[in-house]
């Protein structure tokens, strides 16, 4: 493990990732008084849709907001914080270098870190933010992370001791290159760590969490931003993503394909993550004149049935997430220009507000 100097990229959004921390503790304060456990291991949290269950959480806040433990600054980055209820973690960009870090939730203090250089290559295209964009994930003793290079680390979570790495370019040649940097967060399934890559019979990959070995691979579809989700479809199990062109349902046990569905964009950017709920409704939106749709998905004859129930152009979550609350999914609408908060109807389409004094915002 290697510590680093402090210095920061000049192109440092210190105040975003200052804001990302604090914002991230207030939210363990509400959650402590109850919600059944503090753990948000992976993108989306524990159930993969950026809610969590929990009772007695107060509907408003008093005149004063909840009062700030402590905040610090971190370099530049999307990743967001994930814990395990004992430390958090992330990723940032240091220079040429991408950070991995563990802090303390009550204090702040670095536990431990992990620097090592991630150069950006000729063909990437980094005027919109260096990276990292992926969100580590936390599994048993271990926490994984994926850089813009799509170099993949095991870390144990306690020490910050590498226990492997693979660069999975390198790995799984001919993989859809990202050029804004890898995007996808992995999501755990079983004894498995899953993977978006993209083309060449390796469109997705199960790796094995504790060595990093190849357990299986699958499909074909260029690669997106967009990072998968687990559902079950009738009591059948189903990781759901999307890809350039479409919303594909797959068997997370082994990748293979159950139901496809058109889902296309100006220039294949697919980058919200899809919002399953209940009623069997699927909500997927993307910016660049992908919109919004809701498909019904159902078991009928061993197979899945596939519905959709509207699209819509006035919906088109950006490169943040929507969340669903009862009838209704939430995000901010919007692409190059304002993005107002949008309240959008779920099984109709029909949007019945919109609030523009808010700028794109990520839902939790």
């Amino acid at each position: 493990m290697r510590k680093q100097d402090t210095g920061r990229s000049r192109h440092s959004s210190l105040g975003r990732c200052v804001f990302m921390v604090s914002a991230f503790i207030a939210l363990l304060l509400a959650f402590a008084a109850g919600a059944a456990n503090l753990d948000w291991p992976s993108w989306g949290g524990p159930n993969g849709n950026f809610t969590v269950d929990g009772k007695g959480l107060p509907a408003t806040f008093a005149a004063s907001a909840p009062k700030r433990l402590w905040q610090r600054s971190l370099g530049d980055g999307y990743s967001s914080i994930v814990t395990d209820g004992a430390l958090l973690y992330t990723m940032y960009r240091r220079g040429h270098e991408e950070v991995v870090v563990a802090i303390e939730p009550d204090t702040g203090v670095t536990q431990w870190e992990y620097a090592y250089d991630a150069t950006f290559q000729p063909r990437m295209a980094m005027e919109y933010g260096p990276g990292p964009h992926a969100t580590p994930l936390v599994l048993g003793d271990y926490v994984y992370t994926i850089g813009i290079l799509a170099r993949m680390h095991a870390f144990d979570k306690k020490t910050g001791k590498i226990v492997w790495w693979k660069d999975l370019y390198k790995d799984f040649p001919g993989s859809t290159f990202m050029g804004r940097g890898y995007p996808v967060s992995p999501i755990a399934y079983k004894n498995t760590i899953i993977v978006k890559l993209g083309e060449h019979g390796h469109a997705i990959v199960a790796l094995n969490p504790k060595d990093g070995s190849r357990v299986w691979q699958n499909q074909n579809f260029s690669n997106a931003p967009s990072s998968p989700i687990l559902i079950k479809v009738d009591g059948q199990e189903q990781m759901v993503t999307t890809f350039s062109g479409e919303v594909v349902g797959l068997d997370p046990n082994n990748g293979e394909l159950l139901w496809s569905h058109p889902h296309r964009t100006s220039w294949g950017l697919n980058i919200s993550t899809p919002v399953w709920g209940p009623g069997n409704l699927l909500f997927i939106s993307s910016a660049y004149n992908g919109g919004a749709r809701v498909l019904h998905l159902a078991q009928s004859g061993g197979k899945t049935k596939v519905e959709e129930l509207w699209s819509s152009n006035r919906m088109r979550v950006h490169h943040s997430n929507a969340v669903r609350i009862g009838d209704y999914v939430y995000g901010s609408s919007g692409d190059f220009g304002p993005a107002p908060m949008t309240a959008v109807d779920v099984k109709t389409g029909k949007v019945t507000w919109q609030d523009r004094t808010f700028g794109k915002v990520n839902m939790v």
